[in-house]
């Protein structure tokens, strides 16, 4: 058996504001749109992933979803320059990863990273 895939599913709230968060933020492209439901992606190949968590390491809370990324500190100025919430400022953790908690425009809080 192979997982091709998971996808993450959050309550639409202010639909439109969440579309140009992650458009803008995380250069995600809308690939379905049927008004009820907004399916955004990245064209990269990756590899399916879930975490179960106690704790969100470093003392801080837990995040509804990590995304990794290829540049955090780009990303992180984008979602300052969009306005989202810092939640967990950027920071190199012990463990080997750079990065920030946002919570986006649905109340959702986003642990975005980058491998060191």
């Amino acid at each position: 058996m192979t997982v091709n895939r998971i996808v993450v599913n959050f309550p639409m709230g202010d639909g439109k504001q969440a579309k140009a968060f992650y458009q803008q933020v995380l250069d995600l492209d809308v690939v379905m749109d049927q008004g009820w439901i907004v399916t955004l992606a990245s064209h990269q190949v990756s590899h399916p992933q879930l975490s179960i968590m106690s704790e969100g390491g470093a003392g801080a809370v837990i995040p509804d979803v990590s995304i990794d990324v290829d540049d955090v500190d780009a990303v992180y100025k984008k979602a300052t320059m969009f306005g989202g919430e810092i939640v967990y400022e950027l920071r190199d953790e012990p463990w080997g990863v750079r990065r920030f908690f946002v919570r986006d425009p649905l109340g959702k809080i986003l642990n975005i990273m980058s491998h060191l």
